[in-house]
């Protein structure tokens, strides 16, 4: 089949009102409005540096579901396999304003049109007309339902011959338990050939506590590439025959850490796609972060390709 999409991704996008000051959530008076997912923040930044993306998922027929789609369509990203589901609200949340470190965020997603999402939902052959699928361990712990999607869409793209990128968002609270988050997350990791945790996260899957040990275990189950994020101090990356430190870029000030990781994935999955040497694509992930980082929203930070290379420069780094 022939592509006409570089990447597919699907998940759950939610309106994002991120308080105007810092303080408590309770006793903020004024939001801003953006747009909130993990793997929406991904199919912008993909889009932005020109990779033909499209994101699939529910949303509901109400203005928070009509705000997502404007929002993506203006962005350029493909939504032809977006439905909306009028039995379902869309989710949203909120997010506070801090001077410094992770801020609080506050989830209203249980019951959202994402949330119900199937295998009865899954287009086969819009996930084959994509020569990459990217997907987050988000989906996976909506529901039952969403869970059985996910898997169907990796093994369907993996059967297909495309490649597979895995980004584990761990989010515990969403999940019955510590034991089963582990368990889904490791069974989808082995089977992704780019997998890219975070470093606790993936002392928390594995048991292991250096990057070595951890990029081990999954390379022994079949991926390969693993890169492990290591916030400011960079990544990590190996594979069968490399492995490298790569530094981080630095940024004179944070104002947000939230979607950071999801800058990275755009910048080693777009890195990789355009045949960049794996190093490369790891520096292009850790510019993209650190871009991320001095934005207040989760997408806000996620540069055009100008944009990349301008900072890049500034930074010592090559084009990217």
């Amino acid at each position: 089949m022939k592509t006409t999409l570089d990447v597919v991704t699907f998940g759950e996008a939610m309106a994002l009102f991120i308080a105007d000051a810092p303080g408590e959530l309770d006793e903020i008076e004024h939001f801003t409005r953006s747009l909130a997912g993990a793997e929406t923040n991904v199919a912008i930044g993909l889009a932005r540096l020109g990779l033909r993306t499209g994101w699939v998922s529910k949303v509901g027929d109400d203005p928070f579901g009509a705000y997502i789609l404007r929002h993506l369509r203006r962005e350029g990203v493909d939504l032809r396999e977006v439905k909306v589901d009028p039995r379902y609200p869309t989710g949203f949340q909120f997010k506070s304003k801090v001077a410094s470190g992770d801020p609080k965020v506050q989830y209203y997603r249980k019951g959202s049109a994402a949330s119900t999402i199937g295998v009865e939902d899954f287009a086969e052959s819009y996930f084959l007309s994509a020569r990459h699928l990217h997907m987050t361990g988000i989906p996976p712990a909506l529901s039952a339902s969403a869970k059985q999607f996910a898997e169907l869409a990796m093994n369907t793209m993996k059967t297909a011959g495309r490649t597979v990128s895995f980004d584990p968002n761990l989010r515990p609270q969403l999940w019955g338990s510590e034991r089963e988050m582990i368990d889904t997350i490791n069974r989808l990791a082995s089977r992704a050939d780019w997998f890219l945790p975070g470093l606790a996260e993936g002392r928390l899957l594995t048991g292991y506590a250096d990057p070595r040990d951890i990029a081990a275990y999954y390379l022994e189950r079949g991926a390969s590439l693993v890169v492990v994020k290591l916030g400011p101090e960079g990544a990590y990356y190996r594979t069968a025959t490399e492995e490298n430190r790569v530094p981080g870029f630095p940024v004179s000030k944070v104002v947000d850490t939230v979607g950071a990781g999801d800058g990275f994935a755009v910048g080693v999955v777009s890195g990789l796609l355009q045949s960049l040497p794996v190093e490369a694509a790891v520096v292009r992930g850790n510019a993209i972060g650190a871009m991320v980082v001095t934005s207040p929203g989760d997408s806000d930070g996620l540069p055009t390709r100008d944009q990349l290379d301008s900072f890049m420069k500034m930074n010592g780094g090559m084009p990217a």
